[in-house]
């Protein structure tokens, strides 16, 4: 069956939609799995309940994370100058855009969070529990962490498709050890897990029915 367009979905409103209380949530998963997109058709459905909604992603835009975009490209950094950057960067955006976001009851939906360091930087050699260890000192915890999911190679057949080439980021080893640290996340209860292979449509509706 193909999914309902999503102006016609209807989903029932859970109560704390329609409260002036904030929300964080986070959508993660290797590349291809369509992140960005279902993070703004997310937020604009939000904004259709009436809520205000601020949409980032990590790295930011800032200079810690402008260098690690760079990197994507240029050849990555070592593994713990790569780590450093991350939690800089990380740093500034908690400070200058998260908590000031929720303090002031918005929701806020990330494109990446700390997970996407357990993740690429675990890949590298490091302690996944210790990387989240150290963020979650100073970054607080998603209400909804969304992971994404697809397999490797039909993520690496995205990327081809949209015209791009896997960065040093994206290379198949890699990102299947990535795949695998996403998916020892699942049974927290502020996990979703959700099947990726599927429409925009489809995969926006299995996000709107686990917030419901």
């Amino acid at each position: 069956m193909h999914a309902a367009p999503l102006g016609s979905m209807r989903v029932a409103k859970p109560r704390h939609f329609l409260l002036s209380s904030a929300m964080f949530i986070v959508l993660e998963g290797i590349d291809g799995t369509g992140k960005s997109t279902q993070c703004q058709l997310l937020a604009d459905w939000f904004r259709t309940q009436g809520r205000e909604v601020v949409t980032s992603r990590e790295p930011t835009d800032g200079p810690w994370g402008t260098k690690l975009r760079q990197s994507a490209a240029t050849g990555r950094l070592s593994p713990e100058d790569e780590l450093d950057y991350f939690l800089k960067d990380r740093s500034q955006h908690v400070e200058e855009r998260i908590k000031p976001s929720l303090a002031a009851g918005k929701i806020v939906i990330l494109d990446r969070y700390y997970f996407s360091t357990m993740a690429y930087q675990g890949s590298r050699g490091f302690n996944p529990a210790e990387i989240r260890q150290k963020n979650e000192a100073f970054a607080p915890v998603p209400d909804h962490l969304f992971i994404l999911d697809i397999d490797v190679d039909t993520a690496l057949s995205r990327i081809g498709s949209r015209g791009d080439t896997a960065n040093e980021f994206e290379q198949r080893e890699s990102l299947q050890k990535c795949r695998d640290i996403f998916l020892s996340l699942t049974g927290e209860p502020f996990v979703h897990l959700i099947d990726s292979h599927g429409s925009l449509d489809e995969v926006q509706q299995a996000i709107r029915t686990a917030l419901a």
